[in-house]
C-alpha cells in the first residue's frame, strides 16, 4: 500500500498548477542562462592538437567539418581500460543518433577519449553506437581541457576539475564547444563537467517525471545501479 498522499482530482489540479507557475519560472531562467553561456568570451585555441580518427589523423580544426562549431562529449576511456566509463555509456546510449539533427544547425558533434583509436573502435562496435568517436592518445588535449590528469598528480591531492580543486580519478567527463571561423581559427566558447552534464541525459531527465524519480538515495553511491546495456541480463 502506497504511504503518499492522495487527493481528489481537484487537490491535484490545484497542486499541478502551482507547480506549473514554478516550471514556467525555472524554463525562463534557463534560458537566460543559455543566453549568458552564448556571451561568453571565447578564446583562441592556440595550440595544434591532433587526434586519431578512423579515417587517419586529424586536426582540431578538421573534426569540425562542414560546420563552424564542434561539441564535444568528454568520454571517460582510459589507455590501459578494457572498457569506456559504464556512466559515459548511460549518456552515450542518449545520444547516439542526433548528431544528424545537430549537423543541420551547423554543429559537428563527436566524442573524444584518451584511449587508443583501436580500443574505442571495438567498444563502439560492442555497443552498437554510430556517433563519430575519436581519439586524443598522445596529445595534451584531455589534459588541457581538465578530462584527464596524470596518476601522480591525482595521488598527490586535490586536482583542478569542474574548476574548483577536489579529489579525481585519472579520467573525467566533461563537454565542450568550440567554433571555427571562415579562416580556419579555432575557438574554445564553453567547457562543463560534473552535475552540468545531467541536462544531457534523456534517460535521466525522463525519470525525474515518474514518482520514485531517479530512485538513487538508498544506493551506496548514486548510479550504483547502471550498467552497460548489453550487461543487465548478465546480473
Amino acid at each position: 500500500m502506497t504511504k503518499h498522499r492522495i487527493g481528489t482530482r481537484e487537490e491535484w489540479l490545484a497542486a499541478r498548477l502551482e507547480l506549473l507557475e514554478a516550471e514556467k519560472e525555472l524554463t525562463r531562467r534557463s534560458d537566460e542562462l543559455a543566453r549568458r553561456r552564448r556571451e561568453l568570451p571565447w578564446t583562441r585555441v592556440e595550440k595544434s592538437y591532433s587526434f586519431d580518427a578512423p579515417e587517419g589523423r586529424k586536426t582540431l580544426a578538421q573534426l569540425f567539418g562542414d560546420c563552424s562549431q564542434l561539441l564535444v562529449y568528454h568520454f571517460m576511456y582510459g589507455p590501459d581500460w578494457e572498457a569506456g566509463c559504464k556512466s559515459c555509456s548511460f549518456w552515450a546510449d542518449n545520444f547516439n543518433g542526433i548528431d544528424v539533427h545537430l549537423r543541420h544547425r551547423d554543429v559537428s558533434f563527436l566524442a573524444i577519449s584518451h584511449a587508443p583509436l583501436a580500443k574505442i573502435e571495438a567498444y563502439k562496435k560492442r555497443m552498437g553506437w554510430t556517433f563519430t568517436w575519436v581519439s586524443s592518445c598522445g596529445s595534451d588535449f584531455n589534459f588541457d581541457y581538465g578530462v584527464s590528469f596524470k596518476p601522480e598528480d591525482v595521488e598527490r591531492g586535490p586536482v583542478v576539475y569542474n574548476y574548483v580543486r577536489q579529489e579525481v580519478e585519472t579520467e573525467m567527463p566533461g563537454a565542450s564547444a568550440f567554433f571555427k571561423d571562415d579562416d580556419a581559427t579555432v575557438y574554445h566558447t564553453y567547457s562543463t563537467y560534473g552535475r552540468g552534464l545531467d541536462v544531457l541525459n534523456g534517460a535521466y531527465q525522463y525519470l525525474d517525471l515518474v514518482p520514485k524519480g531517479r530512485d538513487e538515495d538508498g544506493l551506496s553511491w548514486t548510479m550504483a545501479w547502471l550498467h552497460r546495456h548489453d550487461e543487465y541480463d548478465k546480473r
